[in-house]
């Protein structure tokens, strides 16, 4: 490849594009808050907040030593990410964990980078991390969902202008930092009414030795962290 398109490149990828309006900035909030809040939209876009979901127990099961067998989705937006490796401490705690954190800490540092004006680094980080994913799904639907996901962060950043790379990298960042808070909170009712035995706070609760309602106060309190820091670097506040 010609060294010019090289920096050329480099410098699309690694440089910084101008910050959007801030009516922009406001609009993509309203619009990931409307298919975060209203439950049609959202048992169709909670899909996308699974897919960070699961990749956050594989990222971390790798992360700390286990072996990673793979990863599974589900059109109910379930999914199922199995590792092996020694079944309590530190690292199957931090796996464990990682699951219901993932999406709002993920929406974290992607504002940190729209905040710094890394708008289209964004984009081809997330395509690249949807990609290293697709390589451990184990079924069929799964594997569907991270192509068409990660075929969207690609074409949107390599045949758009600036400004529609800006509105759907904010929107996906408002999606991850709202979409993030939601899950406790289904959660904390699924335990209230139909008890949710072997969800990840129990699972965390058995591992730790601890109340599983610990666990889940920690995902409301990483949650709404994320949300109040993320939206103050977006909104630029």
């Amino acid at each position: 490849m010609d060294p010019t398109s090289l920096g050329d490149l480099w410098d699309r990828v690694f440089g910084t594009q101008s910050a959007p309006d801030e009516w922009l900035v406001i609009a993509t909030a309203a619009v990931a808050l409307v298919v975060v809040v209203p439950r049609a939209l959202w048992r169709l876009s909670r899909n996308a907040i699974t897919i960070a979901h699961e990749g956050g127990h594989g990222l971390i099961a790798l992360c700390t030593g286990r072996r990673l067998d793979g990863i599974r989705l589900h059109s109910d937006t379930s999914g199922l990410t199995v590792s092996r490796g020694k079944p309590t401490g530190l690292g199957m705690i931090l796996t464990a964990a990682a699951g219901y954190t993932a999406p709002p800490l993920l929406g974290l540092g992607g504002a940190w980078l729209l905040a710094a004006d890394h708008i289209t680094l964004l984009l081809w980080l997330t395509t690249a991390l949807l990609l290293a994913m697709l390589v451990m799904i184990r079924n069929a639907y799964g594997a569907l969902s991270v192509i068409v996901t990660g075929a969207a962060f690609l074409l949107i950043s390599w045949l758009t202008s600036p400004d529609v790379q800006a509105a759907f990298a904010y929107t996906a960042v408002w999606f991850l930092l709202l979409g993030g808070v939601r899950p406790a909170f289904e959660l904390q009712s699924k335990r209230r009414y139909d008890g949710a035995g072997d969800s990840d706070a129990d699972q965390l609760g058995r591992l730790t030795h601890t109340p599983p309602t610990l666990w889940l106060l920690f995902f409301h309190a990483v949650s709404l962290c994320s949300l109040i820091g993320g939206g103050r670097w977006l909104l630029d506040l």
